[in-house]
């Protein structure tokens, strides 16, 4: 940990440039309200939809914004203003990124907080970037042992159709961006028509998407927690009241979906399910957190459905229930990341970087 008595600076990096601008909004606030005050000093720091960063004096919008600042390579932490002024420099300890998404959670802010010599919450580049693109993803679970369903992909100079995707995967399928989180541009297609509109609709949030059989069971979640050494939480299960698990039913309608936590499973199946999730969490090099989705067939196989490396963190998001269920609270988890982000990163400059 860092060394003196005084308070850690945490810098809550919230907002971005991705379509999940909104749910970040939300956990930040959340994160905000509940961070330890005694222990840490929460600095606000908002990224606008044009990729602006600035100094927020409020978590749920960026109405209420301070000057536009910038982390330079090997600062420590140091967030100077613009035009560059020392005078107005701010720092922080740790960055704490509550980003959702493209530009967030796919590696590249993370990249970023490495070069800035900044510690910070949450996977590597690596584990970032693996863990948002759902193709390389299933390839490196299947190629670990790890279940997954049936998938195509396909790029945006491909015109896929409807007859080569129910051949291979039956239907219906979903359709989705290959990079992007919380239910943003996926479909449920039937059709052909169905399917011509449900590509055109991702493809509009990447240039890759991937196309997915259709898995009849139930939607069993796990939380994972820590660096070298990661634990597993008690499963739980959402029980969408939609069609699926939309972007709605998880942020915008408190009833979109009924969460049971823990999830009514024999031991034998909520243990598979933590293992899984612990080994999809080091096959990915994911290191912090992580929440891994899951489809439980009727005859009881257990399918991995996705990692998700930053897990929204809104007063109805799964990742921080499942952690009170299994006996940490909300307040105590944040502690918990910050000081992962902290022992890693220490660990880290510890090796040599030449000869």
């Amino acid at each position: 940990m860092l060394s003196g008595n005084r308070k850690i600076r945490v810098g809550i990096l919230f907002g971005g440039k991705s379509a999940e601008h909104e749910v970040s909004l939300q956990s930040a606030g959340n994160v905000y309200d509940a961070i330890d005050k005694n222990s840490f000093e929460p600095v606000l720091i908002g990224i606008e939809k044009s990729g602006k960063w600035r100094l927020a004096g409020d978590a749920v919008s960026l109405l209420d914004s301070g000057g536009t600042v910038a982390l330079l390579p090997e600062n420590g932490g140091e967030l100077y203003g613009l035009p560059l002024d020392s005078a107005t420099s701010t720092q922080v300890d740790v960055v704490f990124p509550i980003l959702h998404g493209p530009f967030g959670e796919d590696g590249t802010v993370q990249g970023l907080l490495k070069l800035a010599d900044v510690p910070f919450v949450g996977s590597g580049v690596l584990g970032s970037a693996v863990g948002m693109d759902k193709d390389v993803m299933k390839r490196l679970f299947r190629d670990a042992g790890i279940p997954v369903g049936k998938f195509l992909c396909f790029r945006s100079h491909e015109t896929p159709s409807f007859a080569e995707v129910e051949a291979a995967l039956g239907s219906p399928v979903f359709v989705k961006p290959a990079n992007m989180g919380s239910s943003v541009g996926i479909s449920k297609v039937h059709d052909a028509t169905e399917f011509s509109t449900a590509i055109k609709d991702a493809f509009r949030y990447d240039t890759k998407i991937i196309v997915e059989e259709y898995i009849r069971g139930r939607e069993i979640e796990c939380a994972v927690l820590g660096n070298d050494n990661p634990a597993a939480s008690v499963p739980g299960e959402v029980v969408p009241s939609h069609d699926f698990y939309s972007y709605d039913a998880k942020y915008l309608d408190e009833n979109g979906a009924a969460l049971e936590i823990p999830a009514r499973l024999d031991a034998q199946t909520a243990s598979l399910v933590q293992g899984l999730s612990v080994k999809a969490f080091q096959v990915l090099g994911c290191e912090g957190l992580a929440r891994v989705d899951f489809f439980l067939r009727e005859d009881g196989e257990v399918l991995i459905n996705e990692i998700n490396t930053m897990p929204g963190f809104t007063k109805i998001s799964m990742y921080p229930k499942l952690w009170e269920a299994s006996g940490i609270g909300y307040t105590e988890l944040i502690g918990r990341l910050i000081s992962l982000a902290i022992e890693r990163h220490e660990r880290e400059r510890a090796l040599k970087t030449s000869r």
